[in-house]
């Protein structure tokens, strides 16, 4: 039973946790909701965890809703 939990953290962590975290580096959107967190008193992988949630909640949106992916424009993501 040990082996099946091993590899679900694993699988967390290849597929959601390390975009989540790199993409607090180059992207401006993922940064500001990292630091947001980080305000809130969240730790590091506290809010890494709370970014891969919300993109497990928008891909979960686009299956459900069957749309595509749509950037928000610059002036909305400003706001």
């Amino acid at each position: 039973m040990a082996v099946g939990v091993l590899v679900g953290v694993e699988l967390r962590e290849r597929a959601l946790c390390s975009p989540a975290r790199v993409s607090v580096f180059f992207c401006s959107v993922p940064k500001a909701y990292y630091v947001r967190k980080e305000k809130e008193g969240k730790g590091h992988e506290q809010a890494v965890l709370a970014l891969a949630r919300r993109r497990v909640n928008v891909l979960w949106a686009m299956i459900r809703d069957h749309t595509p992916f749509r950037a928000a424009p610059a002036f909305a993501r400003a706001a």
